[in-house]
């Protein structure tokens, strides 16, 4: 079989550690490296070891007896979370590494909902117990409040033969079979092991265990059993699918990783991405900074390709099924400030390089300010992204003062008008846009009837509302959660061309929010706030100032726990408060939570001093033809003067 398990944790849970233990033991690296000592064999960037920090996803190899793992190492780091989600996408088996001694940290809950989100059966190791305040029954608790009742702890190891009697137990609990057949005494202990296994698959059981990564203590117990408890399935006959996660350069070579889904992938292998087709001409297995070019691969390897371009990630590759959005998402946006002899154009394309391997990037060019401006996670990127530009592409840059990324919605229903007439073109589209549920996104339905326009015009309309983000009018940022419906349009059977839908879509987008009531929304955190008891009224206090909300304290004998949602303008820099007032032994937990109507309308729109009468990417106007002259009729009369109505 061929099994992809990952291992996630908090930044500093021993996840790396673990990582070259699992490879040393299964005789696929022949030295241990220690993080400290900066030598992992995972952690092989130069930047990764003088940090000390996984920040990017990286696999090795292995193999327990017939089977061939690939072993996923994934950044702790919250800045560097969206390499992690992508390679949660890949994984078959997960491995959650928790310290013994600080529990459950903030990016734990984080990685925990993703895992469930994708349904990736999970495994627990609780790390470190050599140290000093290890306590594994305090963190199992923890485990069973904060992840689930379904998280059994392995207080002896299992064996194809054996399987302890509180396990049995467990088991036998939770299935009448089983229940009667251990009250009977005739419980098998395959039969157990049977369970357990389908159990794990179905998200109804995450196994946990105890050891000591660094101290060696418990990796070799824990490779025994994992055999025992995974199992995959792939359909290696069926056509190839495949899913790409990570995009890297080799010197000049762009290198496409993906997991084959299903059936398998030969050298040569053509692939078509719209009007272009290219050519697998190299396949990589990777171990670390290693690799072995083969022949090809069956579905359930991970590896990587040459020769495919076109190919972006989160594709799905041999099959039309659209590629799903990633759940964390920067909040974040900073300006890139270059005062280097390179041409501005030249900077942006080095970018859109560095975009194509982390796509939560959403480098956004401004052409009328001839600035690039990028979305981040948060500081500790920026400081990465400053030494990634340095040592691969020797040029000197340094990022302004990160600010908020807000977005825009409608508040009413409307019917936007747009008509696009100079002299030899011609089209006119009419869209109905509604307000969606907070959350949804921008969507699209047709009304239109082909005798009035053409199926082909139809879906250049939808083509051009979801080409790119569409700026709204208070700031200028991006508008969300609308619905779009195409009610009817008209083109011209000779004078219609190219770019003629494409212009009077986005007019009547405008038109549509001139007539709208517009709302400005900002992105919120989720949080989870965990403290002494003497510190509940300034918690209650600081969310408040924060223009948050919070549900009913949860009180202890000697802790508060608080959960609420409030802004992340207001809550991204409470951390070093938090720690400081509750002298670093509060917990504080943020989750990204969505948009929502923003606290402060007024003072943003004056701070981001948009026009919108002055974008030079749209107009809410109308251009006419009459007399072979075209002219302009602005948005509040356009209606008036459309051709469809």
């Amino acid at each position: 079989m061929y099994k992809t398990i990952g291992v996630l944790a908090h930044v500093d849970a021993g996840k790396t550690t673990f990582s070259e233990q699992v490879l040393f033991h299964t005789n696929s690296i022949q030295a241990r490296g220690r993080v400290d000592h900066q030598d992992t064999f995972l952690d092989h960037h130069e930047l990764e070891r003088r940090r000390g920090i996984t920040i990017f996803a990286e696999q090795g190899r292995m193999s327990i007896g017939d089977d061939t793992y690939t072993l996923i190492d994934t950044p702790g780091h919250v800045d560097f979370s969206p390499e992690m989600e992508r390679a949660i996408r890949v994984m078959d088996y997960a491995i959650i590494i928790i310290s013994a001694v600080e529990g459950i940290q903030g990016h734990t809950e984080t990685v925990w909902q993703l895992l469930r989100q994708y349904h990736v059966p999970t495994f627990f190791f609780i790390n470190k117990i050599d140290r000093e305040g290890a306590n594994v029954e305090a963190v199992m608790s923890q485990l069973h409040k904060d992840c689930s009742q379904q998280v059994l702890f392995v207080d002896e190891p299992l064996r194809a033969d054996y399987v302890s009697n509180s396990i049995m137990e467990w088991l036998a609990e939770r299935d009448e079979e089983l229940l009667d057949a251990f009250l009977n005494e005739s419980l098998e202990h395959e039969q157990c092991l049977a369970q357990l296994q389908e159990m794990i698959k179905h998200e109804c059981a995450f196994p946990c265990f105890a050891g000591s990564a660094l101290k060696d203590e418990g990796i070799q117990e824990f490779l025994d059993q994992l055999p025992l408890l995974t199992c995959t399935h792939f359909d290696k006959d069926a056509p190839f699918e495949g899913e790409v996660f990570k995009i890297r350069h080799d010197g000049h070579q762009r290198l496409t990783f993906m997991k084959a889904i299903k059936g398998s992938l030969h050298v040569r292998d053509e692939f078509s991405f719209g009007e272009i087709t290219e050519k697998v001409t190299e396949i990589r297995l990777y171990n670390g900074s290693r690799f072995e070019t083969i022949q090809q691969v069956e579905a359930g390897e991970i590896f990587a390709v040459k020769g495919l371009s076109q190919a972006n990630i989160g594709d799905r590759i041999g099959t039309t099924m659209l590629s799903q959005p990633y759940e964390l998402v920067p909040t974040l946006q900073a300006k890139v400030q270059y005062e280097g002899d390179q041409h501005i154009k030249e900077v942006l394309q080095i970018f859109r390089l560095l975009e194509a391997e982390e796509p939560s990037l959403r480098v956004v060019w401004q052409e009328k300010f001839q600035e690039i401006h990028v979305h981040i996670m948060g500081v500790i990127q920026l400081e990465v992204l400053t030494e990634v530009l340095m040592t691969r592409f020797s040029i000197a840059v340094s990022f302004g003062e990160p600010q908020i990324l807000y977005m825009e919605t409608i508040a009413t229903t409307v019917t936007g008008y747009g008509h696009f007439e100079p002299l030899k073109h011609y089209a006119e589209v009419h869209l109905l846009m509604e307000p969606n549920p907070r959350g949804t996104g921008n969507t699209f339905s047709n009304a239109c009837h082909a005798d009035h326009l053409s199926i082909g015009n139809q879906r250049l309309v939808e083509k051009h509302l979801f080409e790119r983000d569409h700026h709204g009018l208070l700031t200028g940022f991006p508008v969300t959660d609308i619905h779009f419906t195409l009610l009817t349009g008209r083109g011209h059977n000779e004078h219609t061309s190219g770019g003629d839908f494409r212009e009077a879509s986005f007019r009547a987008l405008r038109q549509g929010l001139e007539q709208a009531q517009n709302v400005l929304l900002e992105p919120y955190y989720r949080f989870k706030m965990k403290a002494s008891n003497d510190y509940i009224g300034r918690m209650m206090t600081d969310i408040q100032q924060a223009a948050g909300t919070f549900d009913d304290p949860i009180l202890s004998e000697a802790d508060v726990i608080l959960t609420g949602r409030a802004p992340v303008a207001t809550l991204m820099s409470y951390s070093a408060t938090f720690a400081a007032y509750t002298n670093g032994k509060g917990a504080l937990t943020l989750q990204f939570d969505g948009y929502d109507v923003c606290h402060n309308t007024e003072e943003v729109i004056a701070q981001i001093g948009y026009d919108k009468n002055a974008d030079p990417e749209y107009s809410s106007s109308s251009i006419f033809c009459a007399k072979g002259k075209g002219y302009t009729v602005p948005w509040q009369e356009a209606q008036a003067a459309m051709h469809c109505l």
